[in-house]
């Protein structure tokens, strides 16, 4: 699966691709940035629904991928959709990578849990922060393992920034105590490359 360019998220996007239910009929990526994870998406689901809060965003993953007629590009915020672009209990499948840390956690988890459709499924891929020495420790070996990754595919880069970098304000210990709080039954694990995976699966 090659991409324009690399970076972390990028390098996820291959893991929430493996964890998107084969009989997706409607997925949604929230914070869809310049739409690169909603066009592999749209190779598996029948529609797919590419949101971002910023209009620069959207402006750009249309002109990129535009020309998928299986994609809705929509600038819309998931935490506040008055004009309800995003209709709640309506996806298979919602998909958020470094967007959760940019609200506060149980607000975000709701807000997602309620675009699934009973029996979907929620794939995060989020930051924290470091607290403990454990955590630099993982922080650490997983600066080796991203130096190793920009020797295979070169340095980091991306498409530009529509919404400036946050810094997450929750550990990873607080952030995993939250989310199975939040989501009962959800699945969480830290991830080499300063990312958290969680995956929830919406009861029937």
């Amino acid at each position: 699966m090659s991409v324009p360019y690399w970076n972390h998220n990028v390098h996820y996007q291959r893991l929430v691709m493996k964890l998107m239910p084969a009989s997706c009929r409607r997925a949604l990526d929230v914070g869809c940035g310049d739409g690169l994870l909603a066009s592999r998406l749209a190779a598996r689901a029948a529609h797919v629904t590419a949101a971002d809060r910023a209009p620069e965003a959207v402006a750009m993953a249309c002109e990129r991928h535009g020309g998928l007629d299986n994609v809705e590009f929509v600038t819309a915020d998931y935490l506040d959709d008055p004009r309800g672009l995003l209709p709640e209990g309506k996806h298979d499948f919602v998909s958020a990578v470094a967007v959760v840390h940019h609200a506060g956690f149980t607000e975000a988890a709701a807000a997602l849990a309620r675009l699934l459709a009973p029996g979907g499924r929620l794939v995060v891929i989020g930051l924290a922060r470091n607290r403990t020495p454990l955590d630099w420790i993982v922080s650490g070996a997983g600066q080796l393992a991203s130096r190793a990754l920009r020797l295979r595919n070169g340095p980091k880069s991306g498409p530009g920034k529509a919404v400036p970098a946050m810094d997450p304000v929750l550990s990873w210990g607080e952030t995993g105590r939250l989310a199975r709080r939040a989501l009962p039954g959800c699945r969480f694990r830290r991830l080499l490359l300063h990312r958290y995976l969680l995956v929830w699966d919406k009861p029937a």
